[in-house]
């Protein structure tokens, strides 16, 4: 499914308990502004200590398929957000854009918000 608005940098505003100060400190985002490459996008993420990277095909009645999770391998401090979005994010099967945001959701309903980084 072709979508310009998809591949922009997102960042993390709304996710499990944490709270939006809680994401806007780790810097949480997720960037998909790399090339397609046979339909899927690969993918960064950042959630405060790791550089994380992944696959993503986004298809169309608003299906997302992610895969291929992986990270660096350091150990931080504080590595709460980190565990829980690498546990959550590869279970998103649905996405939706509404003006700047972009949700993804999992079959049983839990969320992740984020807003276009480009966006002021």
């Amino acid at each position: 499914m072709e979508n310009q608005h998809i591949q922009r940098q997102w960042m993390l505003v709304s996710f499990d308990q944490f709270s939006k100060d809680q994401l806007v400190k780790n810097k949480a985002e997720i960037n998909l502004t790399a090339e397609k490459k046979d339909g899927k996008i690969r993918g960064t993420a950042f959630m405060g200590c790791n550089r994380m990277f992944f696959n993503s095909e986004f298809k169309s009645k608003n299906r997302v398929e992610i895969s291929g999770v992986g990270s660096t391998l350091m150990a931080c401090q504080e590595m709460d957000l980190e565990t829980k979005f690498a546990q959550s994010f590869e279970k998103m099967t649905r996405y939706q854009i509404e003006g700047h945001f972009l949700t993804l959701s999992d079959e049983k309903g839990n969320q992740m918000k984020f807003i276009a980084a480009d966006w002021d």
